[in-house]
């Protein structure tokens, strides 16, 4: 994933795109058609935050696979890619369930034994790909990794003499996605989204990426949208597909809306705990393969679980 595709061909790329203002709704499963195998799928969000889930949902339930997938912070949905057989190839800056829960079993069992690769860049790295990706330039530079043993493990990374100062700079290869799957809180049918909370690299990654699916919480009109433009974060023209999906980003958070599923995240732990191979395929079956549809998905993680999720997460609005 070193190589970085030409200025000219992404202008070109580009100018080939419909960006029109136009419905672009549709259901999860038409959206998942428009992912191929083999492609480089970025996800927005960070950890347990924003996770676009319930279309990763629909990319495994697809049969969708060989992946590279990016994004600045992996947690379960890392594993649940490679567990699938969606994706063998992951480039992060960290892959972990979460702090709670420490380093994922599930990713060191495949990458421990050649079955899948963690390619680990630092947090900065990973910001700074996505943000040349999104400017059209081929790299850009800074300080962060040089001295450290991850730059060892990170393809593609040069180093060189600043022309101005003679100090030593590392160059960061520009990412550019065929794909950002992107959860927001709110957009409208015309794909301009309003994200509440961090916006994590979600911004630079939409601008980078060829194509763009969101799904979203709610779908709400444009004159909602208009009354508080400086809440739109990504415009309509990168946009490509929208889904809405009430708590899409389930068992992970969504900000002001519901936070993690705990009890649930503790299932999971629990079910990879001791044989984190055996384990990953239970929870597939039962959370992925086997629901009707994706409120199915939900009722199985169960109300209770969402009733208190949306309880501690909506706390924080003075309403």
């Amino acid at each position: 994933m070193s190589a970085v595709t030409p200025y000219l061909e992404l202008r070109q790329a580009t100018r080939e795109r419909d960006r029109s203002l136009r419905d672009k709704v549709m259901s999860l499963e038409e959206a998942a058609k428009l992912v191929s195998n083999g492609e480089h799928v970025a996800l927005g969000g960070c950890t347990a935050s924003r996770t676009p889930m319930a279309m990763l949902w629909a990319l495994i339930r697809a049969g969708t696979r060989d992946l590279t997938v990016s994004r600045s912070i992996v947690s379960t949905e890392g594993d649940l890619l490679y567990a699938s057989g969606a994706s063998s190839h992951i480039i992060t800056s960290w892959f972990s369930q979460g702090i709670v829960w420490g380093v994922s079993k599930v990713m060191r069992a495949y990458t421990e034994t050649g079955r899948a690769r963690f390619e680990e860049w630092s947090h900065m790295a990973m910001g700074l790909r996505y943000r040349a990706g999104a400017m059209g330039v081929p790299f850009l530079p800074m300080r962060s990794m040089l001295g450290s043993g991850v730059l060892d493990r990170a393809e593609g990374a040069r180093a060189m003499e600043c022309p101005f100062t003679g100090e030593t700079l590392l160059l960061v290869p520009a990412l550019n996605p065929d794909v950002a799957l992107i959860h927001v809180q709110r957009c409208d049918a015309f794909g301009n989204a309003q994200i509440d909370g961090l916006t994590f690299m979600d911004v630079d990654l939409a601008m980078a990426a060829k194509r763009v699916i969101l799904t979203t919480e709610r779908i709400v009109s444009n004159e909602q949208i208009r009354r508080a433009p400086d809440q739109t974060k990504i415009g309509f023209f990168t946009v490509d597909a929208v889904v809405e999906v009430p708590f899409g980003s389930a068992p992970h958070e969504s900000y002001g809306l519901y936070e993690p599923f705990y009890g649930h995240m503790d299932l999971y732990a629990e079910m990879t705990a001791r044989d984190p191979d055996a384990g990953a395929k239970a929870y597939l079956e039962r959370f992925h393969y086997e629901p009707r549809d994706w409120a199915d998905y939900l009722g199985r993680i169960g109300m209770a679980e969402l009733l208190d999720a949306r309880r501690r997460g909506s706390s924080i609005n003075d309403d």
